[in-house]
């Protein structure tokens, strides 16, 4: 019920949330780690994402729900809404090697 409600949130303000990210240096790359190369982030990682969605909640607030105690929680539910590939680039690499 939450994640569904979450999901409406970022699909009804995805284009606007895209365009901050992207004008946000790196935050894309980091954002997309963990679902292209099936690594966690740092700790260090984790502070900087969080920083950059503050930033971003500001102009787009349905964005401070990831900056929340939890909202980590939540993040990947983002990160599937900002992929503009069809298929993540890890599950592609696990299929390649399986044949």
């Amino acid at each position: 019920m939450l994640k569904g409600y979450i999901k409406r949130l970022v699909i009804s303000n995805k284009e606007f949330i895209l365009k901050e990210v992207l004008a946000a240096k790196g935050l894309m790359q980091l954002l997309m780690k963990p679902r292209n190369t099936g690594q966690k982030w740092t700790a260090e990682e984790k502070r900087e994402v969080i920083i950059h969605l503050k930033r971003i909640s500001k102009t787009i607030p349905v964005v401070v729900i990831f900056c929340l105690p939890f909202g980590s929680l939540f993040l990947p539910i983002l990160i599937e809404m900002l992929d503009r590939r069809k298929i993540n680039r890890l599950s592609k690499v696990i299929n390649s090697t399986q044949k």
